[in-house]
C-alpha cells in the first residue's frame, strides 16, 4: 500500500512532528519520510486541515466470534473498528466458549491474521467464566493473551479475586475487574435515582460498582498487583481511584464513550438503545468522569462495543439485552464531550496500549504506518448503509454526528471512508 498523505496536523506526542503541518510518505505500508512538501508518483491523499494520529486502541469492546457471529463476527467486527479509527482491539471473552484456554486464545489469533485491526484476545479469569476455579492464565498468556478478565461477569468471590491478583504478578499480567457488587445490584435495569423512581424502575445504586472497586483496590494494594477497571461510571469510583493512585497503587481504568455525553434523563421514553450497563448515571457523575480524564485519573476511553441481534434490543426495556454498538462513534463522542484532540488521542491511541504492555505507535519515518487520519469538525450522518457492524443496536443511527474518521491505515492496509 503506497499513499502520500499531504498537509496533515500531526497530534502525536511521541513523534518529534507533535502538532506540525507535514506529508506522510507511506511505501509497503512502512513511513519513509515525513516532510513540509514531498514530491512523488504516489496516490495522494488531500488531508489539509485534518488531523493524523497512531490508530486507536479499544480495551473493551465484544466481537460474537466465538459461538455468536450472529451478533458479530471478526470480519464484520473489524470492519466496524476500522471505519472508527481502530487498529487494536482487545476482546472481551464473553462468547460461548469463553476464552478460557489456549485453544481459543489460538483460533481467535490464527483467525485475525493479515487484519487491518491487529487484535488482543482477552483471557478469562475464572474456569468458564463461573466465579469459582482460576483459568488456565499462564497458558493463554503464553499463547498471547494480554491481560484476564470475566468480561461483563463481575467477580463476587474475594479469595478468587485475591488469588488472580497473586498468580498474574507472577509473570507481569494484568487483571481487568468489571466492577459490579452483584447482591446489591440485583436485577435492576437503571440506574437508582429520581429517574428510576419516575419510570418505576429498581435501580442499580452507584454503591454496587463503588463497593466492588474498594474491595479490589484493597486486595490489589494487599497484593502489591496491578488492576485495570473496566467501564467506571459514578463520581464516587473516580474518587476512589484517584486516592488510590496518589496511594501508588498499580491502578488504571477507563472509561465507555457513551457515559461521557448522556444521562439517565435519556430513559424517559423506556428506549432499550440507551440500555447499558454500568447503567447511564447523572449529570453530577458524568462531570466528575470528564474530570478525571482531564487529571488523569482516568487512563483511557473504550468503544464497549456490544452488537446484538433485533430480538434482543427491539422489545420491551425490561427484557432487552445491555450494551450498544459502539466502535463508530467512539471519536465523535469524545469529541462531544468537550474534550480536545491531544488528550483524546492520549485515551484512545496511547494509554490503552501502555496498560496493555502494546507497542504504542509514532509518526517517524521507518515506523510500520499504523494511523489514522480525521477531521475533528466535519459533520456525518451515521446511518445503517454506513453501518460496518453486523448489529445495529446503537441510539446515535440516524443522527449527524461531528469528528468523521477518514482514513484508517495498518498491517499494510487501508479503509478509506467513503461517506
Amino acid at each position: 500500500m503506497n499513499l502520500l498523505i499531504k498537509s496533515a496536523i500531526i497530534v502525536d506526542p511521541n513523534s518529534p512532528f507533535n502538532q506540525q503541518v507535514a506529508d506522510i510518505l507511506i511505501k509497503n505500508g512502512t513511513i519513509t519520510e515525513i516532510a513540509p512538501n514531498i514530491k512523488t508518483d504516489e496516490k495522494v491523499f488531500d488531508a489539509t486541515g485534518k488531523q493524523l494520529s497512531p490508530g486507536f486502541f479499544d480495551l473493551n469492546c465484544n466481537i460474537g466470534e466465538l459461538g455468536l457471529e450472529t451478533k458479530e463476527n471478526l470480519q464484520t467486527g473489524t470492519a466496524a473498528a476500522a471505519a472508527g479509527g481502530f487498529t487494536g482491539i482487545a476482546l472481551m471473552p464473553n462468547t460461548q466458549p469463553p476464552v478460557h484456554s489456549k485453544a481459543e486464545v489460538e483460533y481467535l489469533l490464527n483467525r485475525a491474521k493479515g487484519n487491518l485491526v491487529d487484535v488482543y484476545p482477552l483471557g478469562t479469569l475464572s474456569h468458564k467464566r463461573e466465579g469459582r476455579d482460576l483459568a488456565e492464565m499462564y497458558d493463554m498468556y503464553l499463547s498471547g493473551a494480554k491481560a484476564f478478565t470475566d468480561g461483563n461477569r463481575p467477580v463476587q468471590d474475594a479469595g478468587l479475586m485475591e488469588r488472580a491478583l497473586l498468580y498474574t504478578k507472577g509473570f507481569e499480567a494484568t487483571v481487568f475487574s468489571y466492577p459490579e457488587d452483584t447482591a446489591i445490584a440485583g436485577k435492576a435495569k437503571v440506574n437508582e435515582g429520581e429517574m428510576s423512581t419516575l419510570l418505576g424502575m429498581k435501580g442499580i445504586p452507584s454503591l454496587a460498582e463503588e463497593l466492588m472497586i474498594a474491595r479490589d483496590l484493597y486486595l490489589a494494594e494487599y497484593t502489591d498487583s496491578k488492576i485495570h477497571f473496566s467501564t467506571i461510571s459514578t463520581a464516587r469510583s473516580v474518587e476512589l481511584i484517584r486516592d488510590a493512585r496518589k496511594k501508588g497503587l498499580k491502578v488504571t481504568c477507563d472509561v465507555a464513550a457513551h457515559h461521557l455525553v448522556l444521562t439517565d434523563d435519556v430513559l424517559a421514553g423506556f428506549d432499550s438503545l440507551y440500555k447499558v450497563k454500568p447503567p447511564l448515571r447523572t449529570h453530577s457523575d458524568v462531570k466528575a468522569l470528564l474530570n478525571g480524564l482531564k487529571d488523569g485519573t482516568i487512563d483511557a476511553i473504550v468503544s464497549q462495543h456490544t452488537p446484538h441481534e433485533i430480538e434482543f434490543k427491539d422489545v420491551e426495556f425490561e427484557v432487552a439485552e445491555f450494551g450498544i454498538t459502539g466502535f463508530q462513534t467512539v471519536l465523535s463522542l469524545a469529541i462531544k464531550a468537550g474534550l480536545s484532540i491531544e488528550l483524546i488521542i492520549q485515551k484512545l491511541a496511547v494509554n490503552p496500549r501502555t496498560i496493555l504492555d502494546v507497542e504504542v505507535p509514532a509518526i517517524a519515518a521507518g515506523r510500520q504506518a499504523n494511523l489514522v487520519v480525521f477531521d475533528k469538525d466535519a459533520e456525518w450522518e451515521y446511518t445503517r448503509a454506513n453501518n460496518r457492524s453486523k448489529s445495529y443496536n446503537s441510539p446515535y443511527l440516524g443522527q449527524t454526528l461531528k469528528g468523521q474518521v477518514l482514513l484508517t491505515i495498518n498491517n499494510n492496509h487501508l479503509y478509506k471512508s467513503n461517506t
